[in-house]
């Protein structure tokens, strides 16, 4: 019986263990790192839309060729605990004025023209009022669960550099596997005022 044949191949198949290794993370990592990020969804902000422990996709790497749109649902830090990680809905987008009065949402645009939103993601009625006068950069978030979501209205606006990305893949649960949950097109929201 020849040992050194054996601590031989015990040593190449090591090697090629460690190698494949190392090609493995060299490709995970840049990816996790720049282009796309999991997420878990922690609470119920954004029922029904996404539901505590769905297992998401973020893309990191769209806005950094264009800019968050009405309708998104971004990953941004917390403005004020840079540490976690928060999932909400764009509503207001910079040069904006969002005014909330009752259950209605009313926005004039940085061209003039007042639009309504129209939101049939929403889980249920909810109640607030306010005016919030966005700058440049800034954009207003609401939780799809408004009755149980801390959002732009209690905390404030979310500013650019705070913005992770948007959804890209829902995973889990299986069951509501799904290319861009959550993305809702403009147009499909707003509604002209006259």
């Amino acid at each position: 019986m020849n040992t050194n044949s054996g601590k031989r191949s015990l040593r190449y198949e090591i090697f090629d263990l460690i190698k494949f290794t190392l090609v493995i993370l060299a490709i995970v990592i840049p990816i996790r790192a720049f282009i796309a990020q999991p997420f878990i969804v922690n609470g119920e902000s954004m029922v029904p839309t996404f539901e505590n422990g769905d297992y998401l996709i973020i893309d990191e790497i769209s806005y950094r060729g264009s800019e968050p749109e009405r309708g998104d649902v971004i990953v941004f830090r917390f403005p004020t605990d840079q540490k976690r990680f928060l999932i909400k809905r764009v509503i207001g987008l910079p040069g904006e004025e969002v005014v909330i009065t009752g259950n209605k949402i009313t926005i004039t645009k940085n061209d003039g023209e007042i639009i309504q939103l129209y939101e049939d993601y929403l889980n249920g009625e909810f109640s607030s009022y306010g005016t919030w006068e966005l700058r440049e950069n800034e954009y207003f978030v609401l939780g799809d669960n408004r009755q149980k979501s801390s959002d732009s209205r209690q905390w404030g606006i979310v500013t650019r550099d705070l913005i992770v990305g948007k959804t890209l893949l829902r995973l889990f649960p299986l069951s509501g596997l799904k290319w861009r949950p959550g993305t809702e097109s403009p147009s499909n929201i707003e509604t002209v005022l006259e």
